[in-house]
């Protein structure tokens, strides 16, 4: 990998670690669409995996005290259910669908009936929207909105959903790295030094976001998580649609 390629990628995780350390979400959203636009599927997915974990596993840790382990349990049984099913199919979609999927899953959480709308703390529903996002996540490399979706159901405050939703994503990105790392037939292989860079890119980003959602109100928190999903989701689907009618060469 070019010097110069490396050194964007690192300052783009260190900018996309800093927006999910503070709304823990669409950081990783837009890193996926960086990389799918630069590399191939499985190697872009590999590598947004060992971003993912570190940024992921460092936000958990700062967070610890706020993580609420029983609907991060419920959520990781359904999560656990759809890896193995995918194991056995071990598909893996061109980049111009992984983008379209990825921009339309904001708009299909908001359509959602009324009766489908998740609570964190009902069994039934972690298992479905586990299932829901470890789907996406095999599919697409991230779960979009629907697992914000999931928590920001239910009574918890912005903390708890930042700690317990790091909590599941760290488990889920270790099966992404699993699924398309070793067990697809085009199995990525990952650069090892540009891996180092994401660890270190990831944690410091984190790190830097954590005083900014300490000053945040709930309110903010989610008006602003709000918008940002709105964005990134448009212009998935404007990338996707333009790759999937002009092809590259």
């Amino acid at each position: 990998m070019p010097a110069t390629l490396m050194i964007a990628l690192f300052a783009t995780m260190i900018g996309t670690a800093f927006l999910s350390g503070i709304f823990g979400m669409a950081g990783g959203m837009i890193l996926v669409g960086v990389l799918l636009a630069l590399l191939p599927v499985p190697a872009a997915m590999a590598l947004h995996a060992i971003t993912q974990m570190a940024s992921n596993g460092w936000r958990a840790l700062l967070w610890r005290d706020h993580i609420r382990w029983r609907a991060a349990g419920y959520f990781l049984i359904g999560s656990a259910l759809a890896f193995i099913m995918w194991s056995f199919w071990l598909y893996v979609p061109s980049t111009p669908v992984a983008l379209i999927l990825l921009g339309l899953t904001p708009f299909l959480a908001r359509a959602a009936p009324a009766q489908l709308r998740p609570d964190p703390a009902r069994l039934a529903h972690g298992v479905l929207y586990g299932s829901l996002c470890m789907s996406l996540m095999l599919l697409t490399g991230v779960t979009g909105p629907l697992i914000d979706t999931f928590f920001l159901g239910g009574d918890l405050g912005r903390r708890e959903i930042v700690a317990t939703k790091a909590t599941c994503q760290t488990v889920s990105h270790t099966a992404k790295l699993l699924y398309f790392g070793g067990l697809v037939a085009q199995g990525a292989e990952v650069n090892l030094p540009m891996a180092v860079l994401a660890v270190i890119a990831s944690m410091l980003g984190t790190s830097l976001a954590r005083p900014v959602l300490e000053r945040l109100s709930d309110g903010q928190y989610r008006r602003w998580a709000a918008h940002i999903i709105t964005a990134i989701a448009l212009i998935y689907l404007a990338q996707g649609s333009f790759l999937l009618l002009w092809p590259r060469s």
